[in-house]
């Protein structure tokens, strides 16, 4: 085993918000971290503590602006270079996920240019949570540690101890998620199949499935500008639906997003603090990921299996 090296979390000025949660959590202070910005809009990080021969843990999500993710390769750099023994990325939300793919000529695939950028700059492992594809660990030749909100959605969901309970996927992407939502909650799951014209704009939808009766809860990754989530839920109500939750780890919500929810058919909408709420919505409830991410962070230190914190 490596000899033990002492510990030390930093906050990205993006996620300042989460990583004094998982300080808290954790029992460890937050390390001195001090970014300098530019009139230009250039900007300048440093460390202002040592780190030389330490396990330094960076969180970060890299969410817009494109400014969170040359951050948070500036600071794995500057770890680098001050002799950090290793560089860990906790990446609550990884952005570009959704382009992990060439499905048309003449573009790029953005998240394995992002793996690659991260592993140029240094980082020697990566935390991250529900990503939007699983094949992107695969972009990566370090350790990836790749969490799942259903850890934290399960027991919740449990709770609501909703009747007649029925999971749905909000497209045929998702069914893998939502069908394991459905089989260790031993209920049925539908399917929303849907058309796009282009991006976040749906040009036709159908459920598949039985709801009639149901009480809905749509399980996704993210919800960006809530078009598919509440048009599904309307739909779902129209066909007989008792009620329609949704559970989306990572709380885009750009655009016309929290209109639309707050217009839809939802009765809630439960995410994480993966990425920051804009604004607050009586529909939108919040649910922590620090206690799990400082849990991660601790057996990553340790060198303990992090298998216990994945619903099977």
């Amino acid at each position: 085993m490596p000899p033990k090296a002492p510990i030390k979390i930093f906050p990205g000025s993006a996620t300042r918000y989460l990583a004094e949660k998982i300080s808290a959590a954790s029992g460890r202070s937050l390390g001195k971290l001090n970014t300098i910005r530019f009139s230009d809009g250039e900007f300048e990080t440093s460390f202002e503590e040592t780190v030389r021969g330490t396990h330094v843990f960076l969180v970060q999500s890299t969410f817009p602006p494109s400014d969170n993710l040359m951050e948070l390769l500036m600071m794995i750099d500057a770890a680098k270079r001050a002799s950090a023994y290793k560089i860990v990325a906790v990446i609550p939300y990884f952005g570009f996920a959704r382009q992990d793919r060439k499905d048309k000529p003449r573009v790029s695939i953005g998240a394995k240019l992002v793996a690659d950028l991260l592993t140029t700059a240094g980082v020697d492992r990566i935390i991250t949570m529900d990503l939007h594809a699983d094949q992107i660990q695969g972009f990566f030749d370090i350790p990836v540690d790749h969490l799942y909100a259903s850890f934290m959605f399960l027991p919740q969901i449990k709770n609501l101890s909703l009747e007649n309970l029925v999971i749905a996927s909000p497209d045929v992407g998702g069914s893998k998620r939502a069908n394991t939502y459905a089989k260790f909650l031993n209920t049925p799951m539908v399917i929303c199949h849907k058309q796009r014209s282009k991006a976040n704009e749906i040009e036709e939808m159908r459920i598949i499935g039985d709801v009639n009766g149901k009480n809905v809860i749509i399980v996704d990754d993210m919800v960006d500008t809530a078009g598919t989530l509440t048009k599904a839920a309307d739909m779902m109500l129209e066909q007989g639906a008792l009620s329609v939750r949704a559970f989306t780890t990572h709380p885009v919500l750009s655009g016309p997003a929290y209109e639309r929810i707050e217009n839809s058919g939802l009765v809630e909408i439960y995410v994480t603090d993966s990425i920051p709420l804009k604004k607050e919505s009586p529909k939108i409830k919040v649910i922590s990921v620090a206690e799990l991410l400082a849990d991660t962070i601790e057996r990553v230190y340790h060198y303990q299996s992090i298998s216990s914190q994945f619903v099977r």
